[in-house]
């Protein structure tokens, strides 16, 4: 597959602590246009028994925005683990710019953890260095909404991700290639030079998914709970707006492993809409029921779902 990323244009800056530490264990944090600072501190916090074990690679996607670096840079020298910062010209989206992370690790093991995400327990460090010893080749630990902020405002995302997206181990390996999310996710550096993100998602959505299913056929995956936090959660319109950049991805899934994808829920319910005379008036009907704040949270979770169904179908 093509990928251009060793000619994106970067600017690249160590800690002083980089040079003296050879990592078993990178950790890969992304952002776009909002701070990692307060992941970046909290794996400082916890690292203590692992401090020599691990690198953290942060990558600034074409961000644009000065005070994000300046506030980067400022931290870089006041953290005891070791910190490459990577800032991109310009937004390569989240395939390229996590292979390009891939490529600045000095692991022999990843971890994608997103910038919104916070460890759960004080030991998730220690926890994913011990995997990196069993050599496990993929290995996905589980969100929560443990911290996450309780404000009215994310009900329907608190609703939407406790039921679909935080489950437990034993739940998500029913399905190992569907439960996979690039936010808390260990992937030994071998592996991933065989199955790296496909370049051609656009985007919002399903490259990691699409991913884990090419992976899952060679090396399989496995699930634990060593959960991180998803503390980035949306609005209901900012959900919306996700679930109508996905439309095209989706379809491309399909395109590329039908043989699983025709077996979702999802896709089940975007062909039978697809079959409907008047689809685009059910997906105005559904979007503003997501809106309505009058309406009760289960019903307004339901008609998500049901309008994201409808932009697959839309895109199938």
């Amino acid at each position: 597959m093509q990928d251009t990323r060793l000619d994106i244009e970067a600017t690249l800056i160590f800690n002083s602590v980089h040079e003296r530490v050879s990592p078993r264990l990178s950790v890969l944090i992304p952002f776009f246009r909002e701070s990692p600072a307060e992941l970046m501190k909290a794996l400082n916090t916890i690292a203590t028994d692992v401090r020599d074990e691990i690198e953290v690679v942060v990558l600034d996607d074409g961000s644009r925005r000065p005070e994000l670096s300046l506030e980067v840079m400022d931290l870089l020298d006041t953290l005891n683990i070791a910190i490459c910062f990577i800032e991109l010209k310009h937004n390569v989206g989240r395939a390229k710019g996590r292979n390009r992370l891939v490529d600045a690790a000095r692991g022999a093991y990843v971890l994608f953890l997103d910038a919104d995400m916070l460890p759960d327990q004080d030991n998730f460090l220690e926890r994913w260095v011990d995997m990196t010893r069993a050599e496990a080749p993929v290995v996905f630990g589980g969100f929560s909404l443990l911290k996450a902020p309780k404000s009215k405002a994310y009900a329907l995302h608190t609703q939407m991700a406790g039921h679909s997206d935080c489950l437990d181990a034993a739940k998500r390996l029913e399905s190992p290639e569907k439960y996979v999310f690039t936010s808390n996710l260990l992937v030994r550096k071998d592996v991933f030079k065989t199955h790296d993100f496909d370049p051609e998602f656009r985007g919002w959505g399903w490259e990691d998914v699409e991913w884990a299913m090419r992976v899952s056929a060679d090396f399989g995956i496995d699930h634990i709970d060593n959960t991180a936090t998803h503390m980035g959660l949306d609005t209901a319109d900012v959900l919306l707006s996700k679930y109508e950049q996905s439309g095209a991805n989706f379809a491309r899934v399909v395109r590329k492993h039908p043989e699983i994808v025709t077996r979702y829920p999802s896709y089940k319910m975007a062909r039978l809409i697809k079959a409907l005379p008047f689809g685009g008036s059910l997906r105005g009907a559904l979007k503003s029921t997501v809106q309505s704040q009058s309406l009760p949270l289960k019903a307004r979770a339901f008609a998500l779902r049901l309008y994201r169904a409808a932009i697959y179908a839309n895109a199938l």
